[in-house]
């Protein structure tokens, strides 16, 4: 065996009295990729960040032993630290948009980082720059170097930061949660480009929840929770034999198409039976909506009725996200109808529309984002319930109502968005769409920032709601184990049009349309009766 790229014995990091990090030791070979699976708080990316000497000022890392590349870096200071990101270890983000430099173009991004470290001579930069971009697979290099990040989609984003990343061959590449918004088959792509760089030898560590995702490129897997390693092994027999408790129930959360209709979180709470559906709450009548000359939505056309979640899946760009604003009233179409419950957005006044849109509501995937930060959970559902009607001397007893029904209490209501951890606030969020007692609520990407278990916690939650309450669900998601598990339809678009829709069994187990197809081939798929098949490999 080689002598590993990376070495790190009983690692603790700590920020004031929080250990966030207690004891770890692993190692990681030149051509071997070992994953830290684990929640939001595991202490995985806090790790991730020590090895980069980005654990924070605040953070007091000690360590029996912290190697990178053969370099002890436990005493480093900021300026070395400096001089082996990028050359020795190369670091990836889950979030491309907000690591890429925003004010300049991702050619003069990747440029920095050869003229830095003088990878190569100042004159032969630009070259080396577009190689790299081709090199992991951008098309059109010479266009695509001269764009700002926001003018590219997330996988050339995402592909542009790889590229930033390995543009002075690292030993090390650490891939934080590098696939989670991402399309399937952007995610097959990078996956794909991730297993190339560890099989030209590079040492790969990824961090991530999404264990599908991991069984498609790791050696090893460290399991972490509350800052501790609780299993670690080789990944087939992680995945199919997992010893810890908490191991297993992170294989039991993943939503498939063999969990439909089971509980996904840890509870003892009884199986919920929905009513069939009852009648059509919205028809969306051959819907069109263009930008700049091009069709965003040409011809979509469904129903969703009462009790009932209707799934909309495709790639970005697809139209997905254009249809649920047109639905919403947010959007006009320039074709086409929508009707709420019978009545047409189009033609009514302003006042009309705002009673209306009391009967429709949006969960968003980052809750964060959709929040003031400034507003306490109380004045966040006290704005929901003055636009339901409630009386405001009923407002609170309102809200504890809602945040008991979405499994908070009390205690919440005067903490603000920051203060609540991701599956709180996504809670709240569901909480603020019940406010005015919405017949449909249309849930764009509502799980796909979570971790499995919390995921897991949300998608019985909704599924709780619409037994109690008849509530229909869109639900938007690139995710389609997701889609599958909670969805009764599902419509398949593609490039604006619908190209499949019926029944999701038959759509996403006997699909038609060779697009859906390959929807369902780029898929990571964990099946722990049987060896692990690495595709990406």
């Amino acid at each position: 065996m080689t002598e590993p790229v990376v070495e790190v014995t009983d690692l603790h990091v700590s920020f004031g009295t929080l250990e966030a990090v207690r004891g770890i030791s692993f190692a990681v070979h030149p051509g071997e990729c070992v994953a830290i699976v684990g929640e939001s708080g595991s202490g995985k990316s806090v790790t991730a960040r020590t090895l980069l000497g980005l654990a924070g000022e605040e953070a007091r890392v000690r360590a029996g032993a912290l190697r990178v590349d053969g370099v002890d870096t436990s005493g480093f200071s900021e300026r070395q630290w400096r001089s082996i990101r990028g050359r020795r270890i190369g670091f990836v983000l889950q979030d491309a948009l907000v690591s890429l430099d925003s004010l300049r173009p991702v050619g003069k991004e990747i440029a920095e980082t050869l003229r830095l470290h003088r990878a190569v001579p100042r004159a032969a930069i630009p070259g080396r720059v577009l190689e790299l971009l081709e090199e992991v697979g951008v098309p059109e290099p010479e266009q695509r170097a001269r764009q700002y990040p926001h003018e590219l989609s997330g996988g050339l984003r995402q592909r542009a930061l790889i590229a930033s990343a390995i543009a002075c061959h690292p030993r090390l590449l650490i891939a934080d949660e590098p696939t989670t918004a991402l399309d399937v088959t952007v995610q097959a792509q990078i996956l794909r480009l991730l297993a190339e760089r560890r099989r030209g030898g590079t040492a790969l560590l990824l961090i991530s929840h999404d264990l599908a995702v991991v069984a498609e490129l790791a050696d090893r897997i460290l399991v972490m929770k509350d800052g501790v390693v609780v299993e670690s092994g080789p990944a087939d027999q992680v995945l199919r034999e997992p010893e810890h408790p908490y191991t297993r129930g992170l294989l039991a959360a993943i939503p498939t198409e063999e969990s439909k209709g089971a509980r996904l979180s840890a509870t003892t709470a009884p199986e919920v039976r929905r009513a069939p559906p009852g009648e059509v709450v919205i028809e969306a009548r051959d819907l069109a909506k263009s930008f700049k000359g091009r069709a965003a939505v040409d011809g979509v056309s469904f129903e969703l009725r009462a009790g009932e979640t209707l799934g909309i899946v495709g790639e970005s760009g697809s139209g997905k996200t254009t249809t649920a604003r047109l639905v919403l009233g947010l959007l006009a179409p320039d074709r086409g109808s929508v009707e709420i419950d019978g009545q047409p957005w189009a033609g009514l006044t302003a006042r009309r529309k705002r009673e209306l849109r009391r009967h429709i509501q949006v969960i968003y995937q980052d809750p964060l984002s959709s929040f003031d930060p400034r507003f306490s959970v109380r004045r966040i559902l006290d704005e929901a319930l003055d636009v339901g009607g409630e009386p405001r001397a009923t407002r609170r007893d309102r809200a504890v109502e809602l945040l008991e029904q979405v499994g908070l209490d009390a205690s919440v209501l005067e903490r603000r968005p920051l203060r609540l951890s991701g599956g709180q606030r996504q809670r709240v969020a569901i909480a603020r769409a019940l406010a005015p007692r919405p017949r449909v609520i249309v849930c764009d990407e509502p799980v796909s920032a979570l971790d499995v278990s919390i995921q897991a916690q949300v998608l019985d939650l909704l599924t709780d709601l619409q037994a109690e309450l008849g509530v229909a669900y869109l639900f938007i998601s690139h995710h389609l184990g997701v889609v599958h598990h909670v969805s009764d339809r599902v419509l398949v678009m593609k490039d604006g049009r619908v190209v499949e829709s019926g029944d999701v069994r038959q759509v996403l187990t006997a699909p038609a349309a060779g697009y859906t197809r390959e929807l369902l081939a780029a898929v990571p798929r964990l099946d722990t009766t049987a060896p692990l098949v690495r595709r990406a490999s």
